[in-house]
């Protein structure tokens, strides 16, 4: 008798083009409609309420269907770039071994105080996760760890809890995260830094309840070994990651001042990208980088020499492409590295997240056969005639509440963000909520899914290198994930009520 095959969840790519073939077929049975915009000129069209009407159908064939994600990808080839730009920053940055030697520096720092170790890991994992998205770049830190933990009396759930947690609660709370934060509002026709402070403050409140929860629990472990959800393979774990068969491979890299340097200048490019984008002049009235970058400019020679540069604040995914490229070249001179090998290692690191890149594509193609066909005025219009009336929170806690099975269907931010954003982000101006509440709200949703999602290599692989099976991390992860989900209700709500 034949086994039966299991079911497989299909790839972004083909999730994502099964969805233009769905919205395509829609097109011909949903009413095409228009809005009147406050400015239709503008790159980012903003709909008057109460201007709809309905239009003539225009129903999208087949040749439509095949050309969405090349006008798509054309459409986003900003966004695309820089997701591949800022690829190749971190390949090179990746390529020196500095967050390899910054991790286990910190981790040997902490050698006998443990318990204090975990906070502190978690907050150095929320900063990647929260500035570049730090995921897959986790998984080789569960090697490292999990002997410490071991040793310290705790078990493999905690290492997985310190990581995940750590890394997934600064995605979840992206400030200026490029691959959520940044193409969700680059979609919504808002800044970056638009948002930042609710997103800052839900991160440290996050942070710091979850790790004490965690803190907590292992505690509990190190008195009675039995307090253990995963007690069971407990001699087994020690003997495989403590014994006689502990994890071979090279010890961490030595963080040496050249590497230190480099980890000096990798967190100054996400500063500068932070002043770039966070809206001091307009937003706060500081015109300190206008002021600053007028005075340059004025400089006989110099200024005609740095030509027509932005100012700090007014960035956007031009501008900080360009930055990540120079630092990158930076950081590879710096560590000593040729010009051919850093050429490589960039096209490398650019190759590894092509994939991203081209979610963008496909996903924004869906939102072009969905206008073509007058979808999305028509979506809009009912979401103006709906979800308006729900008020300002009923609005937020639907929105963040759609994107969690979403965020399971979709699991990459990217994709989600390029394909929902459009429609919902305007849907926040009929509710009166702000577009970074609702930037907050995906991000939020979609991050709290990829905790525990079986799509994630980042989750099913930490599992297997800490070996602890799936449903156990799920009945562990519960009390946690409620936390995270009652937290960010609550920041979803004073966001829209002050937004």
């Amino acid at each position: 008798m034949s086994k039966k095959k299991k079911f497989q969840m299909p790839s972004s790519y083909t999730v994502l083009f099964l969805l233009i073939v769905l919205v395509a077929i829609l097109t011909w049975i949903v009413p095409a409609g228009v809005y009147e915009y406050v400015d239709s000129t503008a790159s980012n069209l903003q709909p008057i309420p109460g201007t709809y009407k309905v239009a003539a159908q225009n129903p999208q064939g087949l040749w439509e269907i095949i050309m969405a994600p090349i006008k798509g990808f054309s459409d986003a080839r900003d966004i695309a770039l820089f997701v591949l730009i800022i690829g190749g920053f971190l390949g090179i940055v990746m390529k020196t071994g500095a967050i390899d030697a910054g991790v286990a520096a910190v981790v040997r720092k902490f050698k006998g105080n443990e318990t204090l170790m975990i906070p502190i890991m978690m907050v150095v994992f929320a900063l990647g996760g929260t500035t570049f998205g730090m995921a897959e770049e986790t998984v080789a830190f569960y090697a490292i760890l999990t002997p410490v933990m071991l040793a310290a009396g705790f078990d493999t759930i905690t290492t997985m809890a310190t990581i995940l947690f750590g890394s997934g609660l600064g995605c979840l709370n992206a400030t200026v995260n490029p691959f959520s934060t940044g193409i969700a509002s680059g979609f919504a026709g808002i800044s970056i830094g638009d948002g930042i402070f609710l997103r800052g403050g839900l991160l440290i409140i996050q942070l710091t309840l979850v790790s004490m929860m965690i803190m907590r629990y292992a505690k509990s472990v190190k008195e009675n070994p039995k307090n253990s959800v995963v007690f069971a393979t407990r001699e087994a774990d020690y003997e495989f990651f403590l014994g006689k068969n502990a994890i071979k491979g090279e010890a961490a890299p030595e963080l040496t001042s050249q590497r230190k340097l480099v980890l000096t200048l990798f967190g100054l490019t996400f500063i500068t990208m932070i002043l770039g984008v966070v809206p001091w002049a307009y937003k706060f009235n500081i015109n300190i980088f206008e002021d600053a970058t007028t005075a340059l400019k004025n400089i006989p020679v110099v200024g005609s020499a740095l030509g027509e540069m932005v100012p700090l604040g007014d960035w956007w995914f031009s501008e900080m492409t360009a930055l990540f490229l120079v630092m990158a070249v930076i950081i590879g001179k710096i560590y000593g590295m040729k010009e051919k090998e850093i050429v490589s290692t960039f096209v490398d690191g650019a190759r590894d997240l092509l994939g991203v890149a081209l979610i963008v594509g496909i996903s924004r193609g869906i939102t072009i056969v969905m206008s073509a066909g007058g979808m999305t005025a028509t979506v809009l219009h009912i979401g103006e005639t709906y979800l308006t009336n729900l008020g300002k929170i009923p609005f937020i806690l639907f929105t963040y509440l759609f994107y969690i099975p979403m965020g399971f269907l979709i699991p990459s931010t990217s994709g989600l963000a390029t394909l929902t954003m459009p429609i919902l982000a305007p849907l926040g101006d009929f509710a009166g909520v702000s577009k970074s509440v609702v930037v907050t709200a995906f991000q939020s949703a979609s991050g709290i899914m990829n905790l525990i999602t079986p799509a994630s290599a980042v989750v099913m692989g930490g599992l297997a290198l800490v070996r602890v099976d799936y449903i156990t991390w799920i009945k562990f992860s519960t009390k946690f994930l409620g936390v995270i989900f009652l937290t960010t209700c609550a920041g979803l709500i004073f966001g829209a009520l002050i937004g």
